[in-house]
């Protein structure tokens, strides 16, 4: 089998939010991989530099990838690496190999008959799932009556943005200066909530470490599950310092590009969860190996960033794999793009047998979602 055409093209789903007038409108790159035997398999990756990352692909991988056989995903990585980024950095590069390897694997599992999580070693299924639906756009009743509505429907694992005053009208604006907001709306959360609901929280890097350290000390009796990604970032150093002033655990390395850098935070003593993210951290090659590492050291895995339609393989796949999450946005996102992907049930979500991902693209949202 030959890989005959390798494709990546924009995309911009329309995303409507519980309690939101307007909806939001994330944006990904899908890449589809064409064989000679009539194959196709469907990565996808979501990035700030979307018309970057589809142009590298389309312009610099694709040439280089075709004509080469498709389930030799560990060759192509490297000769992807040692062709465009052997001095290891990330950004597009991250996200089109991401897309690229996720697509490949896709493949592989259709071509051996296999699902993916059970060709990266099948360690569990079904897997714990948490919603992420606590968006910066809430106000503080909001995201109580949202906080309520999941609860009802059976989920237990739920996990909240902070740091709310970094953002602006649905967008970064800067670093957060305000722990106090923040954990006022933890406090509103937990007391509608319960104390047996497991509660998340997640900064997305914008804290200085003196406010991470304020907003910790405010939550400790509120007994979080963990503190996502709490400083600017993710400073290996700075959360090593944290995590040894604070009894609740720390998690991060949803957006690290590569294995060095998760490395870091694993020799840093940095992180109670590490969390690998498939769409961003160079695909289930790369995401494997960082797990692999993280077992070395008796650190979990867990998905952190979303898109849990394609990370559900890696955490179900491998043994110190623990939760897949879905944000809401993301989850949805999936749900537009694939024809009934798997979906959580009080807590777990099941993977299928079929073949490879099990996505499979509705032919007409690509259409309608396509950015010239």
């Amino acid at each position: 089998m030959q890989i005959r055409r390798v494709t990546a093209t924009t995309l911009r789903v329309p995303v409507a939010v519980p309690l939101l007038t307007k909806q939001l409108h994330p944006g990904v790159v899908l890449v589809t991989v064409d064989t000679d035997q009539g194959l196709t398999g469907y990565g996808l990756t979501s990035s700030p530099m979307l018309s970057a990352v589809a142009a590298f692909i389309n312009t610099e991988a694709a040439p280089l990838l075709a004509g080469q056989d498709p389930l030799r995903t560990e060759r192509l990585w490297t000769q992807l690496f040692w062709s465009f980024n052997q001095r290891a950095q990330t950004g597009v590069w991250s996200s089109a190999i991401s897309a690229i390897d996720i697509a490949l694997w896709d493949l592989k599992g259709k071509a051996l008959g296999q699902p993916v999580w059970r060709l990266l070693g099948g360690a569990q299924n079904p897997v714990p799932a948490y919603v992420t639906f606590g968006l910066p756009e809430y106000d503080q009743d909001q995201l109580v009556e949202a906080a309520r509505m999941w609860v009802s429907q059976g989920h237990r694992r739920l996990k909240m943005v902070v740091a709310v005053r970094g953002y602006q009208n649905g967008r970064v604006r800067g670093p957060a200066d305000t722990p106090e907001v923040d954990a006022a709306r933890v406090r509103a959360v937990r007391e509608a909530v319960g104390d047996d609901v497991e509660l998340m929280i997640d900064a997305n890097y914008m804290f200085s470490y003196p406010h991470a350290l304020r907003l910790c000390k405010l939550c400790e009796p509120y007994h979080l599950a963990w503190f996502e990604e709490p400083v600017a970032q993710n400073d290996a150093l700075l959360l090593a310092q944290l995590r040894r002033q604070t009894t609740i655990p720390i998690a991060a390395g949803q957006n690290e590009g590569h294995r060095f850098r998760h490395r870091e935070l694993l020799l840093h003593q940095a992180v109670d969860f590490l969390q690998p993210n498939v769409v961003h951290g160079g695909g289930y090659t790369e995401c494997a190996k960082v797990a692999g590492m993280a077992q070395a050291f008796n650190v979990p895995i867990a998905n952190g960033g979303g898109w849990p339609h394609h990370n559900m393989h890696l955490q179900a796949g491998l043994a110190n794999g623990t939760r897949v999450e879905f944000h809401y946005v993301m989850w949805k996102v999936g749900e537009l793009l694939f024809r009934d992907p798997p979906a959580p049930v009080e807590g777990w979500v099941t993977l299928p047998d079929t073949p490879g991902l099990g996505l499979d693209p509705r032919p007409e949202a690509l259409q309608e979602y396509r950015v010239s």
